[in-house]
């Protein structure tokens, strides 16, 4: 019997998708899909991981359901804002999350949750672009944002701040 691989480690590596306008990721994470669906569902989380290493959050809007609205901004480590605006197309806990990014450049973003025993959960990660030529466009810098996110992701699940330090939650940043 083959272990499964460490929560950290990608299991493929990102790849364009057969029709040139998906960009995907697969991750195993070391903790259930309720948990996985929970630091996204929750904005206090979320807001800690979501983005490349060293960016920060802060969210105007978080209305998690079919039709909400999804508004913040992602400050970059070298003082650089970008604006996000998404909304919710499909929630369904714990296995899946679906929404379209309305700003910059225009994706759907599929979260798919796959249990993997009752410990660990097989994230499927997908981006599908408006067209193949906006997909490589932005594929150099896109590849490795994701692949940060996900460390992101695995550091939170692991009761650590991204940083790899041990987390305190707070407040999320505009949130009042």
């Amino acid at each position: 019997m083959t272990p499964e691989p460490a929560a950290s480690q990608t299991l493929a590596l990102p790849a364009i998708g057969q029709h040139g306008r998906d960009m995907l990721s697969h991750r195993l994470l070391d903790a259930p899909p309720e948990r996985v669906f929970q630091a996204f569902a929750d904005p206090t989380q979320l807001a800690q991981w979501w983005g490349p290493a060293g960016f920060r959050n802060t969210f105007a809007e978080f209305d998690f359901r079919p039709g909400g609205h999804w508004r913040f901004v992602m400050h970059a480590p070298d003082g650089s804002d970008y604006p996000n605006e998404s909304v919710f197309a499909q929630v369904v806990a714990p296995e899946l999350i679906v929404f379209d990014h309305l700003s910059g450049h225009h994706f759907e973003m599929t979260l798919r949750l796959e249990p993997v025993g009752t410990r660990q959960t097989r994230l499927h990660w997908q981006q599908r672009f408006d067209t193949a030529a906006e997909c490589d466009r932005i594929a150099t810098f896109v590849v490795v944002a994701n692949e940060q996110n996900l460390d992101r992701l695995a550091a939170v699940l692991a009761g650590l701040a991204p940083d790899g330090l041990l987390r305190v939650l707070g407040p999320v940043e505009g949130s009042g």
